[in-house]
């Protein structure tokens, strides 16, 4: 069953026409990645699928039920974690839950239980630390505990683990995968290493449309970009194997190392075409791998980046 449909959904300001057609289905239990540029349109449909924004046609249904603009009945079957989650800063994890719980409606009894739930599912049990003294990490934890105060069947979650430092990262992805059986959770993120890592299926918005959208192993059987990884030992071997490559292929350099990533649909032809320019030159590279296909490949191949 889908827990989430959004239906050709169009989007325009003005004359700036932002979504042109996005259609996307979240299974129930899923983990769903929504990945595109800074400026694609992500926030903006998750407005939409929250009640927050008029879409300018198409339809959302949430759990079997169309979603009405400025009428966020829908809403008690989602829980939201914005990019930058704001709290009063003078409460204590523990007294904020329970301020939220109470604003929502949620019995006494039930609301003491769950809180000390949620507290020991994002690690914030122990202490009467104030929120105001919290690190990024510890925020979005708490986010996403209020998130799922409600027990929702739909968490919408818009960049959860930006800013985040590498151990705040594994600590939120964690927590994410940890919640399938509970719900389902659809995010958006610009780190799509994160996106690879969690996520069950994944649509790419790009030119305000969706490129492409399935499961990851869907989307590399459609994108068979294979990639080749090279160091060289002196600048003048790097810059040979561009002048003859750069033209004609997807290179990409690494900063620091100045290791080079090509890029190909013909992984092959093209690897062989390698190891003869090597053996023309008689270069012998620091290091020579085949890469499969990545996200992040696929990514740069439908957005043209």
């Amino acid at each position: 069953m889908n827990i989430l449909e959004v239906k050709n959904i169009k989007k325009s300001f003005g004359k700036d026409e932002i979504l042109k057609s996005v259609s996307i289905q979240v299974p129930e239990h899923s983990i769903y990645g929504f990945v595109g540029e800074n400026g694609a349109g992500k926030t903006t449909t998750m407005n939409i699928i929250l009640g927050l924004l008029q879409a300018t046609s198409g339809e959302v249904i949430v759990d079997e039920k169309k979603v009405v603009y400025n009428n966020q009945s829908t809403n008690k079957n989602i829980g939201y974690l914005p990019d930058v989650p704001s709290f009063y800063s003078y409460y204590s994890a523990r007294e904020y839950l329970f301020l939220v719980g109470q604003l929502t409606g949620i019995d006494k009894q039930e609301l003491n239980k769950r809180v000390d739930e949620l507290l020991e599912l994002v690690n914030l049990k122990s202490g009467k630390r104030r929120i105001g003294k919290f690190s990024r990490g510890m925020k979005q934890r708490l986010g996403l505990a209020q998130a799922l105060l409600n027990r929702p069947k739909l968490i919408i979650c818009d960049e959860p683990t930006s800013a985040l430092d590498p151990i705040g990262r594994k600590e939120v992805l964690d927590l994410m995968q940890s919640l399938k059986h509970e719900t389902t959770i659809l995010f958006s993120s610009h780190i799509l290493e994160d996106v690879e890592k969690i996520s069950d299926q994944v649509a790419i918005l790009h030119n305000g449309e969706i490129q492409c959208a399935g499961s990851l192993e869907e989307i590399k059987r459609s994108y068979p970009m294979d990639g080749f990884k090279l160091s060289f030992e002196s600048n003048e071997e790097k810059a040979d194997f561009l002048q003859v490559f750069g033209q004609e292929s997807n290179i990409q350099e690494e900063q620091g190392e100045g290791a080079l990533t090509l890029y190909t649909s013909d992984g092959k032809q093209t690897g062989l075409k390698v190891m003869a320019f090597l053996n023309d030159r008689g270069i012998v590279p620091k290091t020579f791998t085949r890469l499969e296909p990545t996200l992040e490949s696929i990514f740069m191949e439908v957005t043209g980046a």
